[in-house]
């Protein structure tokens, strides 16, 4: 089967073909470090990771870069608002972006290059473009000459005098029209600052990804460039335009953008008050738990925050938890993702191949979803298809014990922890002698003193549930 994703580009859904298979080169833009990511960073931080895993599942070579804006106007205002070093401000927050990511077990990027570490190249690039007639220089820096770049506006889909209309007035009157933009600014007195050709000054933003995706990847053309709805225009846009004037090919053959985030229907903003950061999230939401309020929409569309959607989205992992624990009570012995059967099942309990084949097309179901643009909500559904399914035929050790390792591969595929957070570990000896002193005061019909200790076992991250067969455990997701 073949894999299909929408082109921004082409405003269509084409067949994915990279340029060299099985090799797949992904770029991304990155954070800007100035402040704590939110729970919009996460989600595109999260989602190309997915796509990163699933094409390697698929039987591709992915490399994949995501860049990191450590120069930026917003870092210098911010660390002139907070009376710090730029450096400082960076260091704090590059720190705080690992400590995040790290939070959210998803892994780096095979490479994660930063901005000031790459500001030669940039400035070579930026004195070709010079050299090629697509850019000037004036007493504030050099800008890009858009008009005489004739594919500008070609992933916007707008014209000349649409963007005209939209463009922000700056008060730079050196340029020689409103749409060129800067690809080197030079610095006023007290700015961080870098030797060039065109004077001491900073690289514009834009320029950053056209040159570290390329370097890095090694590559004129990417297959995949990612990143944010919002980032089309201007930002990717001018990475087209800034890259493709100067190589004369096209700088990515798929560009994939993912919807935006809200929160109760508003934007998000620090003055409305409903700025959630990774770090406030993750206090009162396990990780798992934010993937599957992610997955659950489509990753081109926008996707809104609430409370009650994110007390489903753990409802909903709660029910896969519960059932691969079930599994491992019922086997004896954890399930062993993407193995196939337990090896520890009697011989009349193995699975039949009709089972089996019924297990098979949930997972067909997956990949058919993930193939057709990354179809998260699809392909989880197919999820909870499975564990419905595997609940009916509970007392079928071999049947549950097959389904739970499919479960557990697909899963991984979304990052999902699930099997950590089902109990394989052993109890500490504390938490063991609370459960065992509910069932005392259960036996004793002392349900007063039952409720007190399953209060403080929860307390404790422990749910009981309590069960024909006896009282069960299960880590709180």
């Amino acid at each position: 089967m073949s894999i299909f994703i929408y082109n921004s580009l082409s405003r269509k859904k084409e067949e994915f073909i990279p340029l060299n298979p099985p090799k797949v080169n992904i770029y991304s833009c990155g954070v800007t470090v100035y402040d704590d990511c939110h729970i919009g960073h996460a989600r595109s931080l999260y989602i190309f990771e997915v796509i990163r895993r699933y094409l390697k599942y698929r039987g591709f070579e992915v490399r994949f870069v995501r860049n990191i804006t450590d120069i930026d106007d917003k870092i210098i205002n911010r660390a002139n608002e907070l009376k710090v070093d730029w450096k400082e401000l960076v260091k704090k927050y590059i720190d705080r972006y690992y400590e995040d990511i790290k939070a959210l077990n998803i892994p780096e990027a095979d490479s994660e290059p930063r901005a000031t570490e790459n500001i030669n190249e940039m400035i070579r690039h930026i004195q070709r473009l010079i050299e090629k007639g697509y850019a000037y220089e004036t007493k504030t820096g050099v800008y890009f000459s858009v008009r005489k770049f004739k594919g500008y506006g070609k992933l916007s889909g707008q014209s000349i005098e649409q963007m005209l209309s939209g463009v922000r007035k700056e008060a730079d009157e050196t340029k020689e029209d409103p749409l060129d933009f800067a690809l080197w600014k030079k610095s006023k007195p007290g700015e961080p600052s870098w030797v060039s050709p065109c004077g001491e000054g900073r690289p514009g933003w834009h320029i950053e990804c056209s040159v570290m995706s390329q370097k890095f990847l090694k590559t004129e053309t990417l297959d995949i460039h990612a990143g944010g709805r919002d980032l089309i225009f201007p930002h990717h846009e001018n990475e087209i335009a800034q890259a493709e004037a100067l190589t004369g090919v096209p700088f990515a053959k798929y560009w994939l953008h993912h919807g935006l985030l809200t929160i109760n229907g508003q934007k998000m903003s620090k003055s409305l008050g409903n700025f959630v950061t990774i770090k406030d999230a993750l206090k009162k939401y396990h990780p798992d738990v934010l993937k599957i309020f992610y997955l659950q929409a489509h990753y081109s569309s926008p996707i809104d925050f609430s409370e009650k959607k994110m007390e489903e989205a753990k409802q909903a992992l709660e029910r896969i938890a519960i059932f691969i624990d079930k599994v491992t009570r019922s086997v004896r012995k954890p399930p062993r993702r993407g193995q196939g059967q337990c090896a520890s099942l009697p011989e009349g309990d193995k699975v039949t191949s009709e089972k089996s084949k019924e297990i098979g097309e949930f997972k067909n179901r997956f990949i058919a979803a993930m193939d057709d643009d990354f179809n998260t909500p699809q392909a989880l559904a197919s999820l909870f298809e499975l564990v419905n399914t595997a609940n009916k035929n509970i007392d079928d050790t071999g049947f549950i014990s097959e389904a739970s390792d499919v479960l557990l591969e697909l899963a991984a595929l979304f990052g999902l922890e699930i099997a950590a957070k089902t109990g394989y570990k052993n109890l500490p000896a504390t938490v063991t002698a609370l459960i065992d002193k509910r069932n005392e005061a259960k036996k004793r019909r002392d349900f007063t003193e039952a409720d007190r200790l399953r209060k403080e076992l929860e307390n404790q991250g422990i749910i009981l549930e309590d069960t024909k067969e006896g009282t069960t455990w299960r880590r709180k997701l």
